[in-house]
């Protein structure tokens, strides 16, 4: 226990640690983009109508403290963003966590589910065609593998949104009605955004069903063959007890290790589907803050709160793993 204790106060050091560093290089970037903050927002003004000097840039650059040292403002960024403050928006001039409300949760539940849906499938899927010398079971899961991988996802989302406008009349954009957009959360909404949540959720997991059933069926094959799992089978354990009991408890530690790159590459995906959707989330935003407004501010808090998510899934998958196998802890610990 005292061991397992160590293991966990070490890895959350180390979470803690790259997400400091996550944090510095996010605002270092949204330093290195030309102009200051003050200066894009008075250029936006200016766009509007209104006429800008150069001392009403230097009295805004002092309002929002630009004029303090470097290390400073990344200091006060990084102790609001740990409580949740990212300041305004640039342009906008809205506070973020204002501006970004439930969104970005939205868009975590939604990447998370397309997670769960890709595992939930591809573990037995991957597993049973392992484990089976049926070869049209195993070309037809071969088939529908490639083809999630050579499809991309929006063109997916295209042709759903096409089918269902012209077979149905109803185009399955966005995540609730136009009734309970803009209303308090209540059950009814609730029911209301997983009516029309479970799109993304299935585009999203589309192409992550299909990449993570070829590792799981290639970490299995691989597994398989062993001589650990020939001596089980010599000693009488069969069936799904020898596949879960042996070849499938050390085939699915690189998986639950790879959680988190998943997370990343889903959430990645999320930004192009939401255009097409018209889904208003965190993935729209980005895009509209890094295409279109130049938005580093708000850009900077989405980056970081996808980054503390796959930091804090990372952390999570890995106590999982110790649990596990006790060899990961010893690893770490010695």
């Amino acid at each position: 226990m005292l061991q397992f204790g160590r293991f966990v106060v070490t890895r959350a050091i180390m979470a803690l640690f790259t997400l400091v560093l996550v944090s510095l290089i996010v605002f270092t970037l949204m330093e290195l983009v030309p102009g200051d903050c003050a200066e894009r927002y008075l250029a936006f003004k200016n766009t509007q109508g209104s006429g800008i000097s150069v001392e009403d840039i230097e009295v805004e650059r002092q309002r929002l403290g630009l004029d303090r040292p470097f290390f400073e403002r990344w200091g006060s960024w990084i102790l609001g963003a740990f409580q949740g403050d990212f300041g305004d928006s640039c342009i906008l001039r809205v506070n973020i966590a204002q501006l970004l409300g439930d969104k970005f949760w939205l868009s975590l539940a939604i990447c998370l589910s397309a997670l769960a849906l890709a595992y939930l499938i591809a573990v037995p899927v991957g597993i049973i065609a392992a484990a089976s010398n049926n070869a049209f079971l195993n070309n037809s899961l071969r088939l529908v593998s490639y083809l999630g991988l050579a499809m991309p996802n929006f063109l997916l989302a295209l042709m759903i949104m096409l089918f269902s406008t012209i077979w149905f009349g109803e185009t399955l954009t966005g995540l609730f009605s136009s009734e309970y957009r803009d209303a308090p959360w209540t059950w009814a909404k609730f029911l209301d955004l997983l009516s029309h949540a479970w799109l993304p959720i299935f585009i999203l997991g589309w192409s992550a069903t299909a990449f993570a059933l070829q590792t799981v069926r290639a970490l299995m094959s691989d597994e398989i063959g062993k001589l650990y799992v020939t001596a089980a089978a010599a000693r009488g354990v069969h069936g799904r007890k020898l596949l879960w009991n042996y070849p499938a408890r050390h085939a699915l530690g690189p998986i639950v290790n790879s959680l988190g790159f998943d997370l990343n590459r889903i959430f990645n995906e999320l930004p192009i589907v939401a255009l097409i959707l018209t889904l208003t989330d965190a993935g729209a935003l980005l895009i509209e803050a890094l295409a279109r407004s130049n938005d580093q501010q708000l850009a900077g808090a989405i980056i970081f709160l996808l980054t503390a998510s796959i930091v804090a899934l990372n952390f999570a998958t890995d106590i999982l793993l110790a649990v596990l196998d006790p060899r990961v802890r010893k690893s770490i610990i010695r």
